[in-house]
């Protein structure tokens, strides 16, 4: 009987130890998301300048989409942040930027991310509402294209995006490229205010029928419009253009 005491005596204590043990590792575990974990709320200007890094990842979180502050990475409902981990970045210290249209959706979008253990969040305080009375650009995006390896012979082709993010409608008044190796196009010429449209460029190394479009080129893509603070707006394509 005093064995049997003794067993469950110590199975009493393994348990008790076990208990302690699972209690101190997940607190360990919230101090240290807590530490390292970091959401900041920035204002329009901040973002603005956050946003041109190059490691940082734009975030739309608003719900119904709307049209995106230009340079935007992605689109997830706020509500739907662990359903799509797949388009986030697989690391977890690049600077996520979110935003909504007035701030709210974006406050609770970031917390799902700290929480998924993304350590360095910038929520853009007033969201999209506020932004648009501080911040006006006609911009293509992204800034670069690479096309990788072109075949000397094979025509490449890409697109871009041209957003009028301004009050106002804008009008495509040309659209040209630094050589006549480049073609491009704009889809629409006539942009409604905070509105998009694709373009399309296509790039032929051998159109000039000798070497000179030959090793490590870049393009230049020309867009000028009759908005007088972005009459010319550019993009760049780059490509290695080698011969069979």
């Amino acid at each position: 009987m005093v064995r049997n005491y003794k067993i469950a005596a110590a199975l009493f204590i393994t348990l008790v130890l076990f208990s302690v043990f699972l209690f101190t590792r997940q607190n360990k575990n919230d101090i240290t998301h807590e530490q390292t974990s970091s959401i900041e709320q920035v204002d329009s200007s901040r973002f603005s300048e956050l946003a041109k890094q190059e490691n940082a990842f734009l975030l739309d979180v608003h719900i119904p989409e709307q049209t995106h502050i230009p340079g935007t990475d992605a689109f997830i409902p706020y509500n739907e942040i662990e359903k799509h981990t797949d388009q986030l970045p697989s690391d977890k210290t690049t600077p996520i930027l979110v935003y909504c249209r007035s701030g709210n959706m974006s406050r609770q979008a970031s917390e799902t991310l700290a929480s998924l253990g993304y350590t360095t969040i910038y929520d853009l305080e007033g969201g999209t509402d506020l932004y648009k009375q501080q911040v006006e650009i006609i911009v293509i995006t992204p800034e670069t294209q690479d096309l990788g390896t072109v075949i000397y012979g094979d025509v490449a082709k890409t697109e871009f995006t041209l957003t009028n993010f301004t009050p106002d409608p804008v009008e495509i008044t040309n659209v040209s490229t630094s050589c006549g190796c480049t073609q491009a196009e704009v889809e629409k010429k006539s942009l409604a205010p905070y509105e998009s449209t694709r373009v399309n460029v296509s790039f032929d190394p051998a159109v000039h029928k000798d070497d000179t479009d030959l090793g490590d080129l870049t393009r230049t893509i020309y867009i000028e419009t009759n908005n007088s603070n972005f009459q010319k707006v550019t993009a760049e394509i780059t490509a290695m253009v080698v011969k069979n």
